[in-house]
């Protein structure tokens, strides 16, 4: 099969941000690890759902505002709060 090359170059945009959005993920991660560790020392929940509605209006506000569909940019944002939420109970329970 030939090599087409404006399918290539589409195909890298692609795969950089992918990169992309796996590097600002780790870095998501980082703080919010620190956000668990200061819930712990100051007897906080893990959970927020105060926030997370908080969190939701403005990413699909955002998603709206960029053409991006605001269900997808929800399920994806409850999916990293329920990665969160999980960390932030490791914390609370670690020693």
């Amino acid at each position: 099969m030939q090599s087409d090359p404006e399918l290539e170059q589409l195909r890298g945009s692609i795969d950089n941000l992918d990169a992309a959005i796996i590097c600002l993920l780790a870095e998501r991660f980082k703080v919010t690890q620190q956000v668990g560790v200061l819930k712990k020392e100051r007897g906080l929940a893990a959970a927020d759902p105060e926030r997370e509605v908080e969190q939701i209006a403005r990413l699909r506000r955002l998603a709206e505002a960029a053409n991006l569909d605001p269900e997808f940019a929800e399920k994806w944002l409850t999916f990293v709060v329920s990665e969160v939420v999980r960390h932030h109970e490791a914390i609370a329970e670690a020693d």
